[in-house]
């Protein structure tokens, strides 16, 4: 087992662990975006956003990201062809976006991420056992990149844990 998916799988059982403790999930999440951060290095960022009743994307564990861009991005619509966490949250599938100034999927919305500094992001969907899309896990870099299998893989332990914390909420 490497480093990372030894922490993937650590942050995933610590957050089984404070869901069935009680702990408020906006404290569980953020136990999952900074393992997800750590994972990805190189002053990478991570994002849950969550489908609220609306349908629509919400911020849930963001600790990384200025107010200004959450509120920028609250309420997007998912869509197969705006950005990364849009599109997967609309087609359930992992999105990758190398260079925000190459992907279409961008033209609206570049300038946010960019004025940041970073330069791409992927996202993967949060799914509960069913295949209901609840809501994505993304992660934001300050290069021209593509995910790591290791990385995929890694992310797919915390969103599946991701996935538990967020099917609390629907069991209520």
């Amino acid at each position: 087992m490497t480093e990372s998916t030894e922490l993937a799988a650590q942050a995933a059982g610590k957050a089984r662990e404070m869901l069935a403790a009680g702990v408020p999930k906006p404290e569980i999440l953020g136990i999952l975006v900074n393992a997800a951060e750590t994972i990805a290095g190189q002053a990478s960022v991570c994002s849950i956003l969550v489908l609220d009743n609306d349908g629509l994307l919400r911020n849930a564990a963001s600790p990384n990201l200025p107010a200004d861009y959450l509120a920028a991005i609250d309420k997007l619509k998912p869509n197969p062809r705006v950005g990364t966490c849009s599109a997967a949250a609309a087609t359930g599938s992992v999105v990758v976006t190398c260079d925000f100034r190459a992907d279409d999927k961008w033209a609206e919305l570049r300038h946010l991420p960019m004025a940041l500094g970073f330069v791409g992001a992927w996202s993967m969907p949060i799914k509960n056992s069913d295949g209901q899309v609840l809501g994505t896990l993304g992660t934001y870099f300050r290069d021209n990149r593509t995910p790591t299998q290791e990385e995929v893989q890694c992310i797919e332990t915390l969103a599946s844990a991701a996935s538990l914390v967020l099917a609390r909420d629907e069991e209520r």
